[in-house]
This record gives C-alpha cells, sequence and structure tokens, in this order.
C-alpha cells in the first residue's frame, strides 16, 4: 500500500519538475538546432559540386555520358529536358589527324542537315606547323516547343578528335524573332569564345575517368556525332 509522504516539501517538488521541463526544452532547441545545421550544410555539399570545367566565366557539371559522348550544363539547369546553356563533347577515337578530323566534321554537317537543321555558316581555321586544321559548324534547329542553336567546334586535342559544342535554347512558340535577337546581340561573342577555349578537358580523360549515365540524352536534341 501508498502512503504519501507528509513531509514532502510541495515547493521543491514544484521546483524539480521545473527543472526537468526546462531541460526538456534545452534538448529540444538542440535537437532543432543540429537538425538545422545538417540541413545547411547538406545544402552547402550540394551548392558546392565541382564543375568540370568553365567556359565564358561559367561553371559547367557532368550531366550525361554514353557512347563518348558528355553533356554539361551549368548550375541550376539539371533538366535534361529544359536547360538553356549546354556544352556537349564528343570524342571520335579513330580520329588522330586533320584529314580524319575534317571527314567527321563533314559528316556532322550532313548529319546536322537530315535534322532538319538550318546552316548558318560553316569555317575552317587553316592547319599552321603547330597546329592542324580546325573546323567550325553554326546550325539552328527549329521544333514546336523551341529552338536551339548549336555552335560546334572540331579540334585535335592532345592527338585526338573532339568537337565541342555550345548549345543554346529558348522555349515557346513562335520565338523565331527571340532568337534572331539572341543570335545577333551574342552569337559572334559566342564564336570567338568557343575557338579560343584553350582550356578544353582532354578527350581521352573525359572518355575514360566521366561516369557513364544511361537513359537518353537531352530530349529534343539533335545527335552531333
Amino acid at each position: 500500500m501508498l502512503t504519501k509522504n507528509l513531509d514532502a516539501d510541495p515547493d521543491e517538488a514544484n521546483r524539480t519538475k521545473t527543472v526537468k521541463i526546462h531541460a526538456l526544452r534545452i534538448l529540444v532547441s538542440l535537437a532543432i538546432a543540429c537538425g538545422l545545421l545538417d540541413a545547411q550544410q547538406t545544402r552547402a555539399a550540394a551548392g558546392s559540386a565541382k564543375s568540370a570545367f568553365v567556359f565564358g566565366g561559367v561553371g559547367y557539371l557532368h550531366r550525361w555520358s554514353m557512347n563518348h559522348q558528355h553533356e554539361f550544363t551549368p548550375e541550376g539547369q539539371e533538366d535534361l529536358e529544359k536547360w538553356s546553356d549546354m556544352i556537349t563533347i564528343n570524342v571520335y577515337p579513330d580520329a588522330h589527324d586533320g584529314e580524319a578530323l575534317a571527314k567527321k566534321a563533314n559528316a556532322v554537317l550532313e548529319n546536322y542537315k537530315s535534322h532538319q537543321g538550318k546552316v548558318l555558316r560553316t569555317s575552317s581555321v587553316p592547319r599552321t606547323p603547330k597546329q592542324p586544321a580546325e573546323h567550325f559548324i553554326a546550325v539552328v534547329f527549329g521544333r514546336p516547343n523551341f529552338i536551339e542553336v548549336a555552335l560546334a567546334r572540331f579540334k585535335l586535342v592532345d592527338g585526338l578528335g573532339c568537337s565541342i559544342v555550345y548549345s543554346h535554347r529558348i522555349y515557346g512558340e513562335k520565338i523565331g524573332d527571340q532568337m534572331s535577337a539572341w543570335l545577333k546581340n551574342n552569337g559572334a561573342e559566342k564564336e570567338k569564345a568557343l575557338m579560343e577555349w584553350n582550356e578544353i578537358p582532354s578527350p581521352a580523360s573525359v572518355d575514360r575517368e566521366l561516369p557513364r549515365k544511361g537513359g537518353l540524352p537531352s530530349e529534343g536534341k539533335a545527335s552531333s556525332q
């Protein structure tokens, strides 16, 4: 049989109860603080993903790879079904000289045409004693819900042929005037940046080191290989 302690101090009991409540509140506050810290650290880690390279002052992250084709977009453009800017690096394992590179460039040009691409212009940089010839193609693809411009540079890097393609998209319907304005304001600048870009990743290392990510490349994007 339980008996009530008639000598117990009611104020002491209340003080004990108050201390326990304060301790519980402190524990809850610490748990919330730790949770917020973990969340902040997670966001910081996610936001600090290392760029594969920088082009035009913008860092590009690897998004997709398959069959010697590698796609990169800036931070915040992870969705390969709706991006604005993309760098695609295509590696040609069997192209080791200027003649083989020129054949690849011509094949890609015909591929662009077969995908209803409107060729804006083509050009070549003549061969020098130190550097094989390079080639350039500018093309526009019109699709029902977007227009894409692709600027492709064909170059031998470390003795291996590759193409570096900068692509820009504008989404919507009846946006021809918007793309024309973008090309007028940015086309020459982007071409110059692409053709003068000297920090191109080594094609061999790109092919060897980047993880393969299956599935389809960016939706609606014409094959640039």
